[in-house]
């Protein structure tokens, strides 16, 4: 997988925007497995509408970006300020909803901490969190840079521009290639290129990527942006401007529900299943819930077909990356940042 999209493919150089591309990668359960309709409006046995529980996942997600810009300070292990920043989600009242991805200078996404990681905090780092109530998301991210280093700056301040004038101009009806227009104009003119292969895009209940794909240049595609939550992010490069797979990452995502042979495996896939459903989620969760013996499980899982376990996504050149990222909930009429 060459795109920050969990479970989908790259093949957006071309600017497709195709709601089943996943021929790279194991299938997630298909958008038409998706529910057709939901209520966003009725309340539910909670006592809260979906609208009320999205706007109260976009709330957490910005407390949460607010805590971490306190506590991200350079040569910090990685591996606690992931902890720190998702215990918040918690405390908050939230559930992550995905790892938080920590991913510095040339890796561009898909970088969370392992259970017994060293790396330290350093350079231009992106933060990228998600917050979820019983499945609705919001997702955010922010970069900072860690070295008082004036390109590492420009490269943020391209990104956030482009996604501000993005978010001006943004409506139910607006075609996805003027988003994406905006977005390369703005990163353009501070001398930077946007990665053209990874993108925003359109969120469903328990699904991060529900079909919609929102283009960081501009790529022909006269598609209305539609109603529903939608999340647009710029990323920002000094280099060639596209993102390469590379090692394999510590974020996982449940694929196929067949039985496992081991006993070990099983009782992965079935915590699995129950906690995260059809939501990423990292290695160093199962650990501190499973312990170590998870590992073997994990492993038996990927091999049995289980689980996709996504690569590191880097920029090819080896150039520096920004990010930034805001949730909108766009109705018909009334556009709402929740995230902000």
């Amino acid at each position: 997988m060459t795109e920050k999209q969990y479970g989908g493919n790259t093949g957006r150089a071309s600017g497709n925007n195709s709601t089943k591309s996943k021929s790279m990668n194991p299938a997630i359960p298909s958008k038409s497995s998706h529910p057709k309709s939901v209520s966003l409006t009725t309340p539910k046995k909670s006592g809260r509408t979906n609208k009320e529980k999205i706007l109260e996942a976009g709330r957490i997600a910005s407390e949460a970006v607010k805590y971490a810009k306190t506590i991200i300070k350079k040569d910090h292990l990685l591996l606690d300020i992931a902890e720190k920043i998702e215990a918040k989600i918690i405390e908050l009242g939230g559930k992550p909803a995905f790892p938080v991805n920590l991913s510095i200078n040339e890796i561009a996404a898909h970088y969370t901490p392992s259970y017994d990681d060293k790396k330290t905090a350093h350079g231009l780092i992106k933060v990228d969190l998600g917050v979820h109530i019983e499945g609705w998301v919001a997702d955010t991210a922010f970069s900072l840079d860690l070295e008082n280093n004036l390109e590492n700056k420009k490269l943020i301040q391209a990104s956030e521009k482009a996604l501000e004038e993005a978010m001006k101009i943004v409506n139910s009806k607006i075609p996805l290639k003027k988003i994406g227009e905006v977005i390369q104009k703005n990163i353009e003119s501070y001398g930077f290129s946007p990665i053209i292969n990874l993108c925003g895009h359109s969120m469903e209940q328990y699904y991060l990527h529900s079909g919609i794909t929102i283009p960081n240049f501009d790529n022909s595609k006269i598609i209305p942006l539609g109603e529903g939550l939608r999340a647009i992010e710029p990323f920002a490069t000094n280099g060639v401007g596209k993102i390469k797979d590379s090692k394999p990452s510590d974020i996982y995502m449940i694929t196929e529900d067949k039985t496992p042979r081991s006993p070990i495996a099983r009782e992965v896939l079935d915590f699995i299943a129950e906690e995260y459903q059809t939501l990423p989620f990292c290695s160093r969760w199962i650990v501190k819930k499973l312990g170590l013996k998870s590992l073997i499980g994990l492993k038996q899982l990927e091999e049995n077909g289980n689980l996709h376990r996504f690569a590191q996504l880097v920029e090819e050149s080896g150039a520096k990356v920004s990010q930034a990222e805001h949730t909108l909930f766009v109705e018909k009429d009334n556009v709402t940042i929740i995230t902000k």
